[in-house]
């Protein structure tokens, strides 16, 4: 990945030497911007960059994949639910900023329910006095009934088990990455607000360019570049400087203040990536060159649904402060299959933590943590899978030695997988009967029991997952409760 200095400006005007002519009319740029990088975000960012960032799309990619097969079982409690919690929030806060600036939106929080995510929508729209504004859903990648039962090799996933098959009936949730399509299938359709379920995160923010620009399905370069468009905008302040930022090493400026990217793309698809001017955070070569590696395998063959994109010959080239040129993507044929995440059941885990402080606390946070481990034994529980930590000491680095500096106080957590519930809170129960019963000093007892939802993954043929025919467009206003 190679990157160009900031260029020195070229003179223009009277007695400047340059030329003379015809001028040459601008390309026409599109503006997204990125208003959310996971399910719990921050808000008044995206509001930032919909108030200012003069956008033509605003994305919100909210979407992991434990996210998902969690929202499925929200979905299985109540058949109305299933989305994301702060769908409602984030569309009251930036429905009428870009209503008013005619910024569309597409987002993945429909998750598990993109049907009852869509209805919200429209509600918030008629709350606000938007009556009009056209939300489409899409869906199709929930694809259960095709991984269910069937001899599909995992990916990853319990060593016990080599296919789909094997996990019977744990599992809870299917869902395949879709592509770009349906989404440019729904703003042709004149959609204000997309609202898909699980759709590959770039594919988000390549389904308008390809809708704009009228990008061919099968030219490979421009998807490519679009998908480099949105794998660098998807996690949102990743970009600008929030993972990237490490105190004293690689300072970025206030954080407290984070603001999101938004990207200017040409019809070529060369673009430039930036954000509001003033916001918190930094845009620079080296910030984007994080983002590129993130979450890439073979930056010569990053696979989507799309295009198999080629970043590796990605040029930057820093154009002013907080401005990025990204140029030199290319890309091929995308894979034939579609991977598809896969929820299954794994038992319920139990946390329970103690705090010691004071000479020998490290000591007597062990002693306690060996009182646990012996009391878990006697009892007979079965507990598939434990650890008993020092937060502060041992919780990250296991085996760290704590006795050249003791520290002032430390915390024990314990934390184990049981096949039941009822286990799981035998196991909170232990831990804090240290108060009374463990060495003494304990103190800030907490504890927590939940089902537990992992997460595999298999490769499902693309032929067989339809969701061209699923879009579906809803009016605000129009029978609106």
């Amino acid at each position: 990945m190679s990157r160009t200095p900031t260029p020195t400006p070229t003179p223009t005007g009277s007695g400047s030497g340059a030329r003379t002519g015809p001028r040459v009319p601008p390309r026409r740029r599109i503006r997204i911007g990125c208003g959310a990088g996971f399910a719990d975000d921050r808000i008044d960012p995206a509001v930032e960059v919909a108030e200012h960032g003069r956008l033509d799309y605003l994305v919100f990619e909210c979407l992991a994949e434990r996210t998902v097969a969690l929202a499925q079982l929200d979905r299985l409690r109540d058949p109305d639910a299933g989305y994301n919690e702060w769908l409602e929030e984030r569309m009251e806060a930036v429905l009428e900023p870009c209503a008013r600036q005619g910024t569309r939106i597409i987002t993945n929080m429909g998750a598990a329910n993109p049907t009852a995510a869509a209805r919200v929508v429209t509600e918030v729209a008629h709350r606000l006095g938007l009556d009009g504004l056209r939300v489409a859903t899409v869906t199709g990648d929930d694809v259960l009934h095709l991984v269910k039962g069937a001899q599909l090799p995992l990916l990853d996933g319990p060593y016990e088990a080599a296919t789909a098959n094997d996990l019977r009936d744990t599992v809870v949730s299917a869902n395949a990455y879709l592509g770009a399509t349906p989404i440019t299938e729904a703003l042709v359709q004149g959609a204000d607000v997309v609202v898909t379920g699980r759709v590959a995160d770039p594919s988000l923010f390549l389904a308008p360019l390809m809708h704009e620009f009228g990008w061919p399905p099968t030219d490979w370069p421009l998807l490519a570049r679009g998908t480099a468009v949105g794998h660098l905008l998807e996690c949102a302040g990743q970009l600008t400087g929030g993972y990237y930022a490490d105190p004293g090493t690689k300072d970025v400026p206030d954080l407290a203040r984070l603001g999101f990217p938004l990207a200017e793309v040409a019809e070529d698809g060369s673009f430039t990536v930036t954000k509001v001017p003033g916001s918190g955070g930094q845009l620079t070569p080296a910030t984007v060159t994080e983002q590129f590696l993130y979450e890439v395998h073979d930056p010569a063959a990053h696979l989507t649904p799309d295009v198999t994109a080629d970043f590796s010959h990605a040029h930057l080239t820093h154009l002013a402060e907080d401005r990025v040129a990204v140029t030199g993507i290319t890309g091929r044929e995308p894979p034939t299959t579609l991977k598809t995440s896969v929820g299954y059941r794994d038992g319920f885990l139990a946390t329970g933590e103690i705090s010691y402080a004071g000479p020998g606390a490290v000591t007597r946070a062990r002693g306690a943590a060996r009182i646990v481990e012996q009391r878990l034994t006697a009892a007979e529980l079965t507990v598939t899978e434990a650890r008993y930590d020092l937060i502060g000491v041992d919780a990250v680095h296991r085996g760290a030695d704590a006795t050249a500096v003791e520290p002032p106080e430390v915390r024990l957590r314990v934390a184990a997988r049981t096949p039941t519930h009822l286990q799981a809170r035998r196991v909170g129960r232990e831990v804090a009967s240290l108060w009374l019963n463990g060495p003494y000093g304990g103190a800030g007892v907490t504890r927590e029991t939940r089902e537990n939802i992992a997460i595999t993954s298999v490769l499902l043929p693309r032929e067989l997952v339809m969701p061209g025919t699923a879009v579906q467009l809803t009016v605000a206003g129009a029978g609106t409760p």
